[in-house]
């Protein structure tokens, strides 16, 4: 079962469903469509293609986020399959992708495979974007960026394909989470006994925001989730989460710098390492939206860390952030 959640993706749903349908004749795959309240002509899409195809079934997705739709789909189909595929739909996907997840899992054995991902982008924003979720500048060296030749055991990555045992024995996506809810989901898998296996043999190609603004509330998010994990389950961040989290704090510390000159000098350092190396990636690629890499990184750095802090402080005062 493949599963698509979606909101306002009517220039994407029709082309990928049909390559799923092409790439995936020999599977059986039946594709449900989650859709969670699009204002555009999604929900006509999604309701022709189920008219054409038999294996394609369309849901409504009231709480609107994907947490919800994956755990609808299951809740809904999830008896009459063994494994769940996720898909989104601003990812480009290899023809052989849901076969090599099948083997994977067949071959190791493993309740979850997840795959790495790698950012393109088609306007310049999304290019200079890409480039920095590409590099250390933006994904900190997570584990499911920077795969190695050889798949490997892992605590998480781009989910992909779950066993839907595994998925119900820890009650699915946690859908208090809009965002990080697939690291969420990892935490409580791994501390059920379930492992996950990071394959090397296939990966998604994922499409960024297209403007500084979307970037923006997108990493405010992803703050927001990730902080909610790490008090969720009184886990304790990794280096790589609290160097964008130390952002924002030193960015207020810059403001005392008319009485005291050196506090600029945290955020100062900051900015000047993001943007010599997104001058060092555009000179290696040629690119000048490469070469702007390093502003785009250090809008999803604030981003990440006011989202980050806003969660912590409203979880202190006795609130929650979504």
């Amino acid at each position: 079962m493949a599963v698509i959640p979606c909101l306002n993706e009517e220039q994407n749903l029709e082309k990928l469903v049909l390559d799923l349908l092409t790439s995936n004749e020999q599977l059986d795959l039946q594709i449900v469509i989650v859709d969670g309240g699009s204002t555009d002509r999604t929900l006509n899409v999604g309701q022709d293609l189920t008219a054409k195809f038999p294996n394609v079934v369309i849901l409504r997705n009231p709480k609107r986020i994907q947490s919800a739709a994956i755990n609808l789909a299951v809740a809904a189909y999830g008896d009459r399959a063994t494994y769940l595929i996720r898909i989104d739909a601003h990812g480009d996907y290899p023809a052989d992708y849901c076969r090599i997840l099948l083997e994977e899992v067949q071959s190791t054995l493993a309740s979850s495979v997840v795959v790495a991902m790698k950012t393109a982008g088609r306007g310049w924003f999304q290019q200079a974007a890409a480039a920095a979720q590409n590099s250390i500048l933006g994904n900190g060296g997570s584990a499911h960026r920077v795969v190695g030749r050889s798949g490997t055991w892992t605590d998480h990555g781009h989910h992909a394909l779950m066993r839907i045992d595994a998925f119900r024995a820890v009650m699915g996506y946690d859908e208090s989470f809009s965002h990080n809810e697939d690291a969420e989901f990892d935490m409580r898998l791994r501390q059920a006994g379930f492992k996950i296996w990071l394959t090397s043999r296939t990966s998604l190609t994922y499409h960024p925001r297209s403007s500084p603004a979307a970037l923006f509330r997108q990493y405010v998010n992803y703050g927001v989730g990730r902080a909610r994990t790490i008090l969720k389950h009184r886990a304790l961040p990794k280096i790589r989460q609290l160097a964008p989290a130390a952002v924002l704090p030193a960015a207020l510390l810059a403001l005392a710098t008319p009485v005291w000159r050196a506090a600029a000098v945290p955020v100062l350092i900051w900015a000047g390492f993001c943007l010599v190396y997104g001058i060092v990636l555009g000179f290696r690629a040629r690119s000048s939206a490469a070469a702007a890499s390093g502003a785009a990184a250090m809008i999803m750095h604030v981003a990440w860390s006011v989202g980050f802090w806003k969660s912590l402080l409203r979880a202190l005062f006795g609130t929650h952030a979504r």
